[in-house]
Formats: structure tokens, sequence, C-alpha cells
């Protein structure tokens, strides 16, 4: 019969900001002020909160207090240093008329050399103390947190008052969502995945409305499964388990994209996911039971039943298959009646193709 057919793999996907990040500190501190609220629509550069600044104004002051003092020394230094060199010429003056010894020539020498190396020595401090007032200066820029996107709040971690501690990890402040358009990431079996490409369209519902279909296409498949990321020994774990209970579902992310213009999808929701593999509109097709032994050349076997009432056997080529309808390419004429295993079983007649 001519219909219809598609071939589309079901897999159960969850729903993910298409980007969230999330916002903390740097430095350690009071939570002095949070200036945005859950669900609040926030853009790229906002104040978003302020870390008590006390500690880290009082480490710039000490910063540049140093900085002045050893700026000091060293316009002291290189007076010295000049005075050392006067003398120097002064003595080299004189050693050349044979009206000073060499030992004051000498000790003259030594000190212009030393006093030189004490301004070179108040320039690598200073250098060192410039970069220590750049950090307490970022730091204290550090204290005013602001938006890295454009977005909506959709999770507060910290609230005012608390202290953060920034020491090996980054405290996590706020969490920002862009929620103008989702990605679906979708788990798809191993015995799936090897069919699903990138560029085939899908399809979606959420259980709030599943009458609502919501299109994409499918823009990347990941080459490792959902696991692969985790610790070695976290892994190590689920493959132990895995073993002991005899099974071990693998599964590998597919994403795409969808807008979200209404915000109606949310973080978290379960989609309901259909990927087309294949689609034919209005072919020949037969029941997908009737195929047998396929060849090397790709071609089934199925039995048709001839004009004369016998059963022969007949080589076919096969479009689209959804393992209940398969599409006929070349092989079979339409309004032949092919004989399926579940006919011969029962002994009905066989069913035309139309």
């Amino acid at each position: 019969m001519r219909q219809d057919v598609e071939n589309n793999v079901l897999a159960t996907g969850t729903l993910q900001a298409i980007r969230q990040v999330d916002v903390g500190t740097r430095v350690s501190g009071q939570l002095k002020s949070l200036k945005v609220k859950l669900g609040e629509h926030v853009q790229e550069g906002q104040l978003l909160a302020e870390i008590d600044p006390i500690l880290p104004e009082n480490e710039l002051r000490a910063a540049q207090a140093n900085l002045t003092a050893l700026d000091a020394q060293r316009r002291s230094a290189v007076a010295k240093a000049r005075r050392s060199k006067l003398e120097l010429d002064r003595q080299r003056g004189m050693i050349v008329k044979s009206v000073t010894s060499r030992r004051d020539f000498e000790a003259a020498e030594a000190q212009s050399l030393a006093d030189e190396a004490s301004v070179i020595a108040f320039d690598a401090q200073i250098a060192q103390a410039k970069s220590q007032a750049d950090i307490a200066a970022a730091n204290l820029g550090y204290t005013k947190i602001t938006a890295p996107i454009e977005g909506e709040v959709v999770g507060v971690l910290t609230q005012e008052g608390q202290t953060v501690v920034a020491a090996q990890i980054v405290p996590v402040i706020l969490k920002l969502a862009r929620l103008d358009a989702m990605t679906v990431r979708t788990q798809v079996s191993e015995a799936d995945v090897i069919n699903v490409k990138v560029g085939q369209k899908v399809s979606f519902t959420v259980m709030g409305d599943p009458d609502k279909h919501y299109p994409g296409t499918l823009r990347a498949v990941e080459l490792a499964p959902q696991n692969y990321s985790e610790p070695a020994q976290a892994q190590s774990g689920n493959q132990s388990s895995a073993t002991t209970s005899g099974t071990a579902a693998i599964f590998y992310n597919a994403l795409f994209d969808v807008p979200n213009p209404d915000r109606n999808l949310r973080i978290g929701m379960t989609a309901q996911v259909s990927i087309t593999l294949g689609v034919s509109r209005n072919v020949l097709t037969i029941p997908a039971s009737a195929l047998r032994e396929q060849d090397l050349d790709g071609r089934y076997a199925l039995r048709v039943l001839a004009v004369d009432g016998r059963v022969e056997s007949r080589q076919v080529r096969i479009g689209v298959n959804n393992h209940v309808a398969a599409e006929v390419v070349e092989g079979l004429a339409e309004g032949e009646a092919v004989v399926t295993g579940e006919m011969l079983a029962a002994g009905t007649a066989p069913e035309a193709s139309k």
C-alpha cells in the first residue's frame, strides 16, 4: 500500500539553558549587599553584589605606602651613587698624578659599585611593590561583582551578611542563565546512536504540554558516553556495580537548541524526543515482517504470491524502514501480494502491496 513512512529514534532528554554561568567572588569577605533577586533579568556588566571592601582597601593603602617609601629610598640611593661616582672620578684623576694612594682609589671604586648596586636593588623592590599594589587594586575591584552575561538570575546561593572564603575554589554567589533559547541534552542508547547524525530533524514534547511539539535540528552528538568525564574512581565504581547486576546501560548525548521566547521551557524539564532518521511521503510500502534475509548488495528477500497462486522468491531494495512498514524502492510492483512470516505461521492470505 502507499503511505507515509517515517523511521524515528525515541529518547528522553533534559532541558538546559543555552548558556549558564556561575558568578563567584575572587576575594574573601562578608557579602555586604546583594543587588538582584531570583528571577530578575540583568544586563551584561550590571552590578550584582558587593563584598565588604575594608580589607582590600587597607591592603591597597599599605601597598601604596610601601611603594612611596621605596621610591624615596631609591632617590636617596641615586643621590648617594652620584656622589660616589664623582669621588671615584676625582680619585682616578689624582692617582694619575700620584697625589693619592692606590688604597683610597680602590675604596672609592668599591663604594661607587656598591651604591650603583643599591640603586638596582631598589629598582627591583619597586617593581615588586608595584606588582603588589596592582594586585591589591585588582582585589579591591573584585569586591564589586558584575554580570558576565545578559540573562536571568536562576539561583541565589549566598545571602547578605554571609562570609565567603575564596581559597582554593571560587565561592558561587549567583547563577545566571540565558533562557531565550534552551539546549536539549538527549540520551541516545548505544543501539541507536550509530544512526543518529548531526543535521537530523528532531521534535520533542514536555509533560506540561504533551500536545505541543517543539521542532529542532541536531547540532552535536557527543563521541563519548555520559559518564566518560566522571573521575576514574567513580567510573570504576559504576562499572563494578554494573558488572554485579549483569547490565550496563550506555547512553550518548545528542544536543539541539530550541527558541524559548515565552519562557515556557525551564531548566531541568524532561523532554520526550523523537529523532527523524528518515521519512518518505506517499510511497509503496509492505509490512516489515515480510522481509527475510539481506544479501551483500543490500537487497532483501521476500515471498510474493504469483498470478497462478504459486509463492515465488523476490529480491527487493528497501528505503525507509521503521520495522513496522518498509518503503519499497525497487523489485515490487504496486498491487502484488507479499507473504509475511506471521501469515505463513497462521495460514492466512497474503497481503497485497498497493
